[in-house]
């Protein structure tokens, strides 16, 4: 059975219900108000929702919808794991694929790849 409240790299769990259940239109203070201790996981790492979409200062949300979008809006790439990362086949003779970590990211290591 697959886990609906995976998206993208970030786990909703029990939030998604709750949020799937609030009346809308509900305003974005109220909203964090009620919900924004809830904690969201992405690819191992925690955030709340207070943290997440609290920098937005919308003014209301019609619907779920609308919630789940700013949520998606606003994760950081930490959200999808590994960067540049394939489990497909190695490139192909003369296929040019960016290793992962890639220019001016820092690789596992810490250190810059070049």
């Amino acid at each position: 059975m697959p886990d609906d409240s995976r998206e993208r790299g970030v786990e909703l769990g029990g939030l998604q219900e709750t949020l799937e259940s609030e009346s809308y239109p509900i305003g974005h203070d109220e909203l964090l108000e009620k919900h924004g201790d809830e904690t969201i996981e992405m690819s191992g790492n925690t955030t709340t929702l207070a943290d997440l979409i609290g920098p937005l200062g919308e003014d209301e949300y019609r619907d779920y919808e609308e919630v789940e979008g700013a949520i998606m809006n606003m994760v950081s790439d930490e959200a999808i794991g590994r960067k540049n990362y394939s489990d497909r086949t190695p490139p192909a003779a003369g296929e040019d694929r960016q290793d992962e970590g890639g220019p001016d990211q820092d690789d596992q290591d810490g250190q810059e790849s070049f």
